[in-house]
């Protein structure tokens, strides 16, 4: 992620998601990121922009699955798309599992649910709570 001293701002298209990954936009990997997981069929995609709002991501996004097996294979189809675009330093937890996934692809956040863990975690409403100051936090597929 670029310091302050770098002069890259949130939202300039040059912005990298990873140190690692300079010629990636953030709106590159998103898109990659919201089109995987709805060709692998990923269910209630939300995607929150968190741009400005917090230091830990530019973007969340959040997706169930039917089932921990569904779940896992989404994490791995993603992680391999990430790699393809180019993007480096992907971390993944809660694949063993399956029940909530996270992956961290540098300034996106994807947390994949089973549906019920999802609904007790309820994290679209605590972000969604957390940015009714904006007027567009989120965006839902599906």
């Amino acid at each position: 992620m670029p310091t302050k001293e770098s002069g890259l701002q949130p939202n300039d298209e040059t912005r990298s998601v990873t140190k690692n990954s300079p010629q990636i936009s953030v709106d590159d990997v998103l898109s990659a990121v919201l089109t995987c997981l709805d060709d692998n069929k990923a269910e209630d995609i939300t995607s929150i922009n968190l741009a400005g709002k917090t230091s830990i991501a530019d973007h969340m996004v959040i997706a169930s699955g039917r089932s921990a097996r569904q779940v896992s294979a989404l994490a791995d189809y993603l992680v391999k798309k990430l790699k393809e675009i180019g993007v480096k330093g992907t971390e993944l937890e809660g694949k063993a599992q399956a029940d909530w996934v996270l992956i961290d692809a540098g300034d996106i956040l994807v947390h994949l649910f089973r549906p019920e863990v999802r609904s007790f975690y309820n994290l679209d409403k605590m972000w969604a709570t957390d940015m009714s100051d904006d007027s567009s936090p989120r965006e839902t597929l599906n």
